[in-house]
């Protein structure tokens, strides 16, 4: 993400340059996420799948938007883990 600063106050018409040459300064970085989208995948060991369901949850809580936690495949390996 860029940003155009303007010159404001007394006189700033004469010393801001408008939009010419606006490319402007990097002031952060985004994303454009569709829903639906896979954000971060893990692959781990059936014994880990508890810890890395837990990981996954807690870093479900750094985005700003509702999140979900789904296993892909492997189920069947998890029958006297969950």
């Amino acid at each position: 993400m860029r940003e155009n600063k303007q010159a404001t106050g007394a006189g700033a018409d004469r010393v801001s340059q408008g939009m010419r040459c606006a490319f402007g300064k990097n002031v952060g970085t985004a994303a454009r996420v569709k829903r639906g989208q896979r954000v971060i995948s893990i692959q781990v060991d059936p014994e880990f799948y508890l810890t890395a369901r837990d990981a996954l949850r807690k870093a479900s809580m750094k985005f700003p938007t509702p999140c979900s936690i789904k296993l892909i495949r492997g189920h069947e390996h998890l029958k006297g883990l969950i």
